[in-house]
């Protein structure tokens, strides 16, 4: 006997009751391009998928727990096998989906803003539990919008699509119950507190040091402010507007020195030390946290500092070479050395605050801030 073709009752199953019928309502394949890079979230490998030449193999992908790239190098290439780009739009796998709308938690009759409408299947799913008039979507590639408009049509759906650059949000149709945001950021937009109503609720991707990011639910407090905590590791593309800028030491001669403190007491340290170091070290990008490396690297784009330590093979010491005018390893220390002062607190004690001077970090209660902004 020959097995069904697996659909959106698999999705359905895999999204949970409170998005099954949604999920049934916006079938995923209008969203998806006949040629694609499917990624698994399980250890399988990316594959191409084409929709003519394999169908069923199209079909299996677009019905499972699968990320699909739809979109590189901002257009400016074609996505197909052999050419490689930056990833700039996808469908994000439906297990990612849901958890961030479980922690959107939207009622009946509230106002969502989406932030990156990409295909438009998360839009349309929102669409099918709250109504169109109740969805706006905005989308910062115009090409992008207008082929999602394309296929919500075809599934059934017209939420209103604003094409520009989704860090403003859509003020022009606040205020919003709340905030869906489908691409990682470094810096929170106050945009999206001040177009919330209060006790609205604001869900993101949030990476200030590296791709690898967290979820995080804020809560607008009515006074311009919005508070929250941590729900776990993420990972999204970055909101384009906030793109990292890769070190450029050129112009700056290397400084070769040793380090006190070992690179890899940092790299093996909870994800509370990244999220620390916001507050500790404003405006710097410290990479190689949470993977237990031999090395750290910082990078602070406002003077061009640079700064990376990496731990001999047999431990004995730690060399370092910096550029620029700032002593930036030195300041690394000293921030991770405070972390460590504070008790080294995790994820689960920490959480952010935004407001119209930016985010910080609070430790326990929202009135106890880590450093500056």
């Amino acid at each position: 006997m020959v097995s069904a073709a697996p659909g959106p009752d698999a999705l359905a199953a895999l999204v949970g009751a409170d998005w099954a019928d949604a999920v049934r309502q916006v079938p995923r394949e209008h969203f998806i391009p006949d040629v694609a890079e499917a990624s698994p979230m399980t250890a399988a490998p990316s594959r191409w998928i084409d929709r003519a030449a394999d169908p069923d193999g199209w079909r299996d992908a677009v019905y499972s727990d699968t990320t699909i790239l739809t979109q590189i190098a901002d257009g400016s290439l074609a996505l197909a096998p052999g050419t490689r780009g930056l990833p700039s739009s996808s469908s994000t796998a439906p297990s990612l989906v849901a958890a961030f709308l479980a922690l959107l938690d939207p009622y009946p009759g509230d106002r969502v803003l989406e932030i990156g409408t990409g295909t438009g299947w998360t839009a349309g799913l929102l669409s099918a539990r709250l109504g169109d008039g109740c969805v706006t979507t905005v989308e910062v590639d115009e090409r992008v919008a207008a082929q999602a408009a394309v296929n919500l049509k075809r599934a059934g759906y017209a939420p209103r699509l604003v094409a520009g650059d989704g860090a403003h949000g859509a003020p022009v149709h606040a205020p919003f119950d709340r905030v869906h945001v489908t691409c990682a950021v470094r810096d929170i937009p106050h945009a999206w507190v001040a177009q919330c109503r209060p006790g609205g609720i604001i869900a993101l991707p949030w990476a200030p040091m590296q791709v690898w990011g967290h979820k995080v639910v804020l809560v607008a407090t009515g006074d311009g402010r919005a508070v929250g905590r941590f729900h776990g590791d993420t990972s999204f593309m970055m909101l384009r507007s906030q793109r990292p800028v890769p070190p450029d030491t050129r112009g700056h001669a290397p400084r070769e020195g040793t380090a006190r403190v070992d690179p890899m007491r940092m790299t093996r340290a909870d994800r509370g030390l990244e999220i620390a170091l916001v507050g500790l070290l404003p405006g710097v990008v410290v990479g190689g946290l949470g993977h237990g490396d031999d090395r750290v690297g910082a990078w602070d784009p406002a003077t061009g500092s640079y700064a990376l330590a990496v731990r001999d093979e047999h431990g004995s010491g730690v060399e370092v070479t910096e550029y620029g005018p700032r002593r930036l390893w030195r300041d690394v220390e000293d921030a991770y050395l405070a972390w460590i002062g504070l008790g080294a607190p995790g994820r689960d004690r920490l959480g952010l605050l935004v407001d119209g001077e930016g985010q910080r970090v609070w430790l326990d209660r929202p009135d106890d801030l880590i450093g500056g902004v």
